[in-house]
């Protein structure tokens, strides 16, 4: 390792030993968004399932609720990107599930995999 790559590898030590990053893990401006994963991580996984099972109108309340933390995210003081990060990974999973459920409601998906039975 050379010098350069000794120095930055204990300044980030001292960083995570530092009383400030102890407080950050602490707080809930950490465990609030940690917790929020959950609901991105399912909704990744749910786009492994059939469309019959989506729920138009829980996946558009979803919607709503990430597009709302993700301004709340960005406005509060100190901003919490790691909140941000969370609610705009959910936005994109659950504009994924919003295009299945159209798309197999509404555009014709039904007919399709009532053919490949």
């Amino acid at each position: 390792m050379s010098a350069v790559g000794k120095k930055l590898f204990k300044q980030g030590i001292e960083q995570l030993r530092s009383k400030e990053f102890r407080e950050y893990l602490m707080s809930t401006h950490f465990w609030g968004p940690v917790a929020n994963w959950g609901i991105p991580i399912a909704a990744i996984a749910d786009t492994q399932k059939s469309p019959q099972f989506i729920s138009g109108k829980m996946t558009s309340a979803l919607l709503v609720y990430s597009l709302m933390f993700m301004r709340f995210a960005i406005r509060v003081q100190p901003r919490n990107m790691l909140l941000f990060a969370c609610h705009f990974t959910n936005e994109c999973a659950q504009l994924v599930q919003l295009g299945r459920f159209v798309n197999y409601h509404y555009i014709g998906g039904t007919k399709k995999q009532e053919k490949q039975v």
